[in-house]
């Protein structure tokens, strides 16, 4: 797998965009999977898990996946995520194979370390700040507003959302996984995954495009 995950660096795209300009020379510290996909775009498939709590949080996560429009009556699913950059903004097209979509978008503000992305998806707009580790990149979340209304953070659940790339028997994966959770209920929502690039001729043309 680790071929087509090479191809993402030959995929047509500007020399700048959103992401290389916000991390600045720390681009250079993401790994060079992750420094491609956020380079020139790109579409990731697999098998995903999802996950729920128990009890209360259970029926919070439920809601809450709903509301996302992620599906919770299978706890695996096909999974496919298309990835397109611009100068101001990265585009993340979740597709899940029960038709299921998850579209966000994250526009800059300021520059790493300092600075923050502001995340729309659907009526929620997320201020999230990055950690870098190991070559991996794990959002933080800062503030959010539901609906254009701030929202405090203790009625909203926490989030922890990692991306990396990691070593498997056929090849370099894309692994991350998303998280949601509430004191005291624990987790609530759950989905995460380790994918593989889809090749530059197979990838969604239209949200590979570069503008």
């Amino acid at each position: 797998m680790s071929r087509p995950l090479e191809r993402l660096t030959r995929m047509p795209g500007a020399p700048h965009n959103a992401a290389m300009h916000w991390f600045g020379p720390a681009f250079e510290r993401l790994h060079p999977r992750l420094q491609a996909l956020h380079r020139s775009g790109g579409a990731l498939d697999g098998q995903i898990g999802i996950s729920t709590g128990r009890g209360l949080a259970g029926l919070l996560g439920r809601r809450l996946a709903e509301r996302l429009g992620i599906p919770t009556d299978r706890a695996q699913r096909g999974f496919r995520v298309d990835i397109s950059h611009s100068q101001d903004a990265m585009r993340w097209h979740r597709r899940f194979d029960d038709g299921s979509e998850l579209l966000s978008v994250f526009r800059p503000v300021g520059s790493y370390p300092h600075g923050h992305w502001l995340e729309s998806t659907g009526p929620v707009r997320m201020r999230l700040g990055v950690d870098l580790d190991g070559g991996g990149w794990r959002w933080r979340l800062l503030g959010l507003r539901v609906g254009g209304l701030p929202a405090p953070r203790f009625l909203f659940p926490r989030t922890d959302a990692y991306k990396r790339i990691e070593s498997h028997p056929d090849g370099e994966r894309y692994r991350f996984a998303v998280a949601f959770s509430w004191f005291p209920f624990g987790e609530l929502l759950r989905y995460e995954g380790a994918l593989h690039a889809v090749p530059a001729e197979s990838a969604d043309p239209v949200e590979r495009v570069v503008t």
